[in-house]
């Protein structure tokens, strides 16, 4: 059944696909921010973000077989799944907010697929620059935006 949900998601998201490469490269990445994550909610938000690149490789064809990938129990780990959900969608939904808006149309929110995250402006000029929006506005946008979007570590 999650499993199902996930590949629904994944399709819903509409994110472009990487190289193998890149999947095994974020999962190395996100395994070392777990590993120095302190808090609590510092686990849980680098475990999710570990499940993400593990379930978006595996849903992109690329399934990452590794020692240091957690085994898949859906029940045990529906906090991680639900609060992974929760993040992403939060995320790209924002980038489809700002776009329309710096846009002022809906038509172009449509082409941008992102989940990366918008906290750091440096991400949002990468973003900008990838579906051709005018960098400055879009910063601009997103800057406002964040003052109230509910965006997770």
């Amino acid at each position: 059944m999650l499993r199902h949900i996930l590949i629904r998601w994944h399709s819903f998201l509409g994110l472009a696909r990487q190289r193998p490469s890149w999947y095994r490269d974020r999962l190395r990445e996100e395994l070392q921010e777990r590993r120095e994550a302190v808090t609590l909610l510092q686990k849980l938000s680098e475990t999710a973000d570990v499940f993400y690149i593990v379930s978006r490789a595996t849903h992109d064809g690329y399934p990452l077989q590794q020692q240091s990938v957690p085994p898949f129990r859906p029940m045990r780990h529906m906090l991680i799944y639900a609060y992974m959900i929760l993040k992403y969608t939060s995320r790209w939904l924002f980038y489809r907010v700002a776009a329309a808006m710096a846009c002022r149309s809906a038509s172009a929110s449509s082409e941008v697929r992102e989940v990366i995250n918008p906290a750091k402006n440096k991400k949002i000029g990468e973003v900008a620059a990838r579906h051709g929006l005018d960098a400055v506005e879009f910063e601009r946008v997103c800057c406002r935006l964040r003052r109230f979007w509910p965006l997770f570590p």
